[in-house]
């Protein structure tokens, strides 16, 4: 079973890692496990009816089941009407196993990110991303850069990092009055805090700290922490600035941003932190859509359909 394969009105079954798992209740107070399944090539939500105590206790995210039944779509999304679930035994594959990465390897993202960090020559924007390197380096290179929607993958957080400083790159040479240096530096950090908002790469799931408190606190308290341990000011001028455009990067207040952009670098990164997550987001749908029809709904981009070009413009393969 490949669930990114996978077509309405079909019969199957297979191995999957459960990615989310929730119980819930009905109308009538029943309760159920809402869950769902991932694997390498996509994933799919189902509902476990009338669930036990003993299922709930079983069948959390991060453990791999084999499960069999109909492949049905529901409010225009696949959904699968679970007829069996157990858990799979360890040779039917480990939780990792069922996990999709980003196609660059760690040292290829590592690359390709050096000459954005080598561009930082002002001293307190180098200092505090270079430290912030150093400490959280490892999960940087192996997290998502979110539990669901884009860059959902290991090594999705730096892959978008990467994605926005190669737009910062283009968008700056059209543009000279930006400050370079700026972006950059605000583009490295802007998502930094998902290592610890986030549990990790497989079944991901906010952390406490990630709940109360957001990525953009996150990082931001990190760059208060960085400034004391190196001898800076967090109201240093220099800092100030950086910590704004990280701040302001969701755009609005009512998108999860602190303060809104009052600087050109902090708008620019907001414009394109938004551009790569819609991009990637869409491009995913039309991965799953025939060419001439249109995509399923998209919560993340306020349910839009997408319609995929007919063969011969569309430049994906079929």
């Amino acid at each position: 079973m490949e669930i990114g394969n996978l077509t309405s009105g079909v019969a199957t079954e297979g191995v999957a890692l459960i990615k989310d798992a929730q119980l819930k209740t009905t109308r009538t107070g029943d309760p159920f496990l809402a869950l769902r399944f991932a694997d390498r090539t996509g994933e799919i939500s189902g509902n476990l009816w009338d669930a036990t105590e003993n299922q709930v206790t079983q069948f959390k995210a991060g453990v791999v089941v084999e499960l069999a039944g109909q492949v049905e779509t529901y409010q225009d999304q696949l959904q699968f009407r679970i007829q069996e679930l157990r858990l799979a035994s360890p040779e039917e594959g480990q939780p990792e196993d069922f996990v999709p990465r980003v196609a660059e390897t760690d040292g290829e993202l590592k690359d390709d990110l050096r000459p954005f960090l080598a561009a930082i020559h002002q001293v307190e924007w180098a200092t505090i991303v270079n430290h912030l390197f150093k400490k959280y380096g490892a999960p940087f290179f192996n997290f998502p850069a979110a539990k669901v929607n884009h860059h959902a993958l290991v090594g999705g957080l730096a892959f978008h990092t990467l994605s926005i400083l190669r737009l910062a790159k283009n968008v700056c040479d059209q543009y000279p009055g930006i400050n370079r240096e700026l972006l950059y530096a605000g583009a490295l950090l802007h998502d930094m805090g998902k290592v610890i908002e986030l549990s990790g790469p497989v079944a991901t799931q906010y952390t406490t700290t990630g709940n109360l408190l957001g990525h953009i606190s996150i990082v931001d308290g990190e760059i208060v922490a960085c400034c004391q341990e190196v001898g800076l000011l967090p109201t240093n001028p220099q800092v100030v600035l950086l910590r704004h455009v990280i701040l302001a990067h969701h755009g609005l207040r009512e998108y999860g941003s602190p303060v809104e952009p009052e600087l050109m670098e902090a708008e620019v990164l907001h414009r394109l932190d938004e551009l790569d997550a819609a991009i990637t987001e869409i491009n995913g749908a039309l991965e799953q859509t025939a060419p001439g029809e249109f995509s399923p709904r998209q919560f993340a981009l306020g349910r839009r359909q997408f319609y995929r070009l007919p063969t011969g413009q569309d430049t994906k393969k079929a």
